[in-house]
């Protein structure tokens, strides 16, 4: 009996690890997305005091890197359209964060135990970031086209401009502005 209780709490504190890591329902609406996962909101707005970077800013970035999944990796690579080669590249998590540029947001904040799968840690990981942006850029954490390109494309990439010659992405940061803009009304409406 001791046995099967045992397995039973181990079962039920596994299920506790890190919250709900999968999306929420209804993606275009961020007072439904803040209703299902209260979470995202709170971790969110402590992003947004810590670092100055707002909610909607962050939400409209999630979306367009993982629509919140938490387990999100970029697609397997094939050879011969068959064979899986490994990941587009290292991305992972809410904010789709690079292994390099994690590791060094853990060693720049020294909080080492941050997980990419954990909402807090993935948005303070945006603020780190976009900060970092605005101080070597200029472009403020409010601007959530401009925030995205240089998320994309490095700081160091967005310096040189290397997304002028991508119109696709110009487009998808358009799309990123325009749902931050979304996400700002919706927020200010279901607040009230």
């Amino acid at each position: 009996m001791s046995r099967l209780l045992l397995v039973a709490l181990m079962l039920a504190l596994a299920g506790c690890g890190g919250g709900d890591r999968t999306p929420p329902r209804d993606l275009d609406n961020a007072c439904s997305i803040v209703k299902q996962r209260p979470n995202y909101l709170r971790a969110m707005k402590r992003t947004e005091r810590r670092w100055g970077v707002p909610v909607n800013v962050q939400m409209a970035i999630i979306h367009q890197e993982s629509k919140f999944d938490g387990d999100a990796r970029t697609p397997l690579r094939y050879v011969l359209g068959v064979i899986p080669m490994g990941r587009q590249s290292s991305a992972y998590g809410y904010a789709q964060a690079l292994d390099g540029t994690w590791d060094e947001y853990l060693r720049a904040t020294r909080n080492r135990g941050a997980k990419r799968h954990d909402i807090r840690d993935a948005t303070d990981f945006m603020g780190w970031y976009m900060t970092q942006t605005k101080k070597r850029t200029g472009v403020p954490l409010y601007d959530a086209r401009r925030q995205y390109l240089a998320y994309h494309e490095g700081q160091s990439g967005y310096l040189n401009g290397t997304y002028r010659s991508k119109p696709w992405l110009m487009r998808v940061a358009n799309r990123v502005q325009s749902r931050a803009n979304t996400y700002g009304a919706q927020l200010r409406s279901c607040r009230r």
